[in-house]
Formats: structure tokens, sequence, C-alpha cells
């Protein structure tokens, strides 16, 4: 009986959002939904739906629950040296103006890290920034710029002290960074991606879709990102046969297109 109250919430929800949730890991995402309706006092998926029908604040709740939204500033510090110390200057050494993209941006951390990085190279006239998420809720706290103090635990002193403002127990990031980031919601399965890229991160995200969903997304991925551009993933989430998607491994959870 739950299984099929489950297969109707997901033909239910493709029609409210175009999330498509048979494309996610079933039994992570039905125990993570199934924990936040008991919460919330449900008794099953039917009666969980017509509250997110009904309810504002619940639908971005189960957007939260759905999304994970677990993220910090230079999350996995030594990947983000690589990017910093290898990957960068060579991609600048052909193109001072870079195309770039945060692929399920969550909170706002991963592309304000990214332009933080990329001011220490290139004017802040030069640093653009696509981070995009599906949650518009995450997507309204990023803009924000407003992060409680453990997200800020790996920022190197030098940049905790150059672009954030500790106001009560909070830290505000500066306008400059905030400016470089364009914001915008995104169903990364279901809409088209835009193309030319020199460099995509999208990190600590695909390890939640099925098989089949991860090899729809490494094609968009692949078709998205300009010739020698690179795609930057999460440190659970090596590409078994990645040069099927014309992207070959030159340093640890780096691909670069061929």
């Amino acid at each position: 009986m739950e299984d099929q109250d489950y297969e109707l919430f997901i033909k239910k929800i493709k029609l409210k959002t175009g999330i498509d949730l048979s494309l996610y890991k079933e039994a992570q995402m039905k125990r993570r939904l199934i924990s936040l309706y008991e919460k919330r006092g449900f008794l099953n998926f039917n009666d969980f739906y017509n509250g997110i029908s009904k309810q504002n604040e619940l639908y971005y709740e189960f957007l939260d629950r759905m999304t994970i939204n677990v993220s910090e500033f230079y999350r996995n510090i030594k990947r983000w040296q690589v990017l910093e110390e290898k990957i960068l200057p060579k991609l600048l050494e052909k193109n001072s103006q870079l195309k770039i993209w945060s692929a399920a941006c969550s909170t706002g951390e991963e592309p304000y890290t990214l332009a933080m990085i990329l001011s220490k190279f290139v004017p802040f006239s030069r640093v653009k920034i696509l981070a995009t998420d599906i949650d518009e809720n995450v997507l309204a706290r990023a803009k924000l710029g407003i992060y409680p103090e453990r997200s800020l635990n790996e920022v190197p002193l030098e940049m905790k002290n150059k672009y954030f403002k500790k106001e009560g127990s909070n830290y505000q990031i500066s306008d400059q960074i905030i400016k470089s980031v364009q914001f915008k919601k995104q169903n990364l399965l279901a809409d088209p991606f835009e193309s030319q890229f020199d460099l995509i991160v999208c990190r600590n995200v695909l390890i939640y879709f099925t098989e089949d969903a991860k090899e729809i997304l490494y094609k968009k991925f692949s078709d998205a990102i300009n010739n020698k551009g690179i795609f930057f993933v999460g440190s659970t989430e090596q590409i078994f046969n990645a040069d099927r998607f014309q992207l070959n491994s030159i340093e640890t959870f780096f691909y670069q297109k061929s």
C-alpha cells in the first residue's frame, strides 16, 4: 500500500512541479520524506501531498528536504586549492572572461567561493558566475548572503577578513561577491542547459540520482562545456567510463572536455 501511495505521490509532484522523484534513489528519498511528513503529523504520502498543495511553507520545506542543502564555503578545501593553483590559471591563459556555472548551488556557498577565488586572478568586472538550484527558498537565502559561523569553517583567514562582516552571530558576505553571481531557478533533469561553459561545478548532488538519471546529466553537462573546459564534481562522484561523455580525468574529481 505504501509503495502505491508513493508512486501516486511521485506522479502528482511531477505534475505540480516538474520534478521527477522517480529519478532519485528511492530508498533514500522515501526515508527522507517519510521522516518529514511524520514530523509534520501526516499519516501517508496522499495526506502529505494535500498539505503541500495548501501550505506554501510546507511546500518549501519539502523542497529543502528533497534537495539536501548541506553546504559550506570551501567544502573539501584541498579540491578548491587544486582549482585555484592548477585549473583556473590554465583556463585563464586561454580566456580572461570565463563562463562559469555552479549547478545545484544550494544556499550559495559554492558560487560565492568560486567568486572569491576568481577575484584573485581578475577584476570583479570580469567575475560572472551563473548559480542555479531547483529550490526557490534556498536561492532566496543565497541572495541575502548571510551565513552562520559554521559555514565559514574552511574559509582562509585572508578571505574571511576581506569579504565577510560579522553581524551578531552571523556573517554577511560583501556586495562585491553577491553582485558577481546571478542566481536562477533550474531543474537539472527537465530544463535545457546554457552552453559554452569554461567551468561547470556540480558537487555532492549527483549521488542522489539513479544511474539512468546520472547518464542523462553527464551527457547534458558534457554538451554544455567548451572544448578543453572543466567539469568539477564532488568527492564521492567519480565518473566511471568518463570518455563516453568526452570527458578525461585530469585531477581527482576534475574532468576536461576532449
